[in-house]
């Protein structure tokens, strides 16, 4: 597998190795030797599965106990997947990266604790899986607004409009008032 820093120090971008022929492909989507090998020797806990239409907008989410770092990939479908730096001691405290995760790139994203992660999803009948390295902690759980203009992601939302999004993700605080990381 290859894997690609981002301009956020710790999200890693992964591109596995693909085997195809005649009859489709096969690929590993987590080995934890593989994993270790690349320095990223990591224990999930949980799986997660989502599927969402076109124009579906979930996120800004993240823990701040119970902390989770998610590995995430797209099964069918594809979208537009987003980072936010919530570490105050970070050089890119409230940086955002965004990264098209698809059906056919087959591209994995490693967001470490201490993000906000969240995606917009640019086809009907995507499928989204995810493994976090804790349980879901609702007690703890924060939205960082996906508008937030100080943070100003720039979801590709040409062709979809308004998107679709849940009432606790657009009561999400603003980064200014949200509780972040030291």
């Amino acid at each position: 597998m290859n894997v690609i820093e981002t301009t956020l120090p710790g999200v890693l971008l992964i591109e596995p190795r693909v085997f195809g022929d005649a009859r489709g492909f096969f690929l590993e989507t987590w080995s934890k030797r593989a994993y270790a090998e690349a320095a990223l020797d990591l224990d999930f806990v949980q799986d997660n599965h989502s599927r969402s239409a076109k124009g579906v907008l979930r996120g800004m989410h993240y823990q701040i106990a119970h902390t989770q770092g998610k590995l995430v990939r797209v099964a069918t479908g594809s979208v537009f997947d987003v980072a936010l730096d919530l570490r105050r001691s970070s050089p890119t405290f409230g940086k955002w990266e965004g990264f098209l995760l698809s059906e056919e790139n087959k591209r994995v994203l490693w967001v470490p604790p201490g993000f906000a992660h969240g995606f917009l999803c640019l086809e009907d009948g995507t499928d989204f899986m995810y493994k976090c390295t804790d349980l879901y902690a609702p007690a703890h759980e924060r939205t960082v607004l996906w508008s937030d203009p100080a943070v100003g992601i720039d979801w590709p939302l040409e062709g979809i409009g308004e998107p679709l999004v849940a009432a606790k993700d657009q009561a999400g605080a603003l980064l200014a008032d949200a509780e972040t990381f030291a």
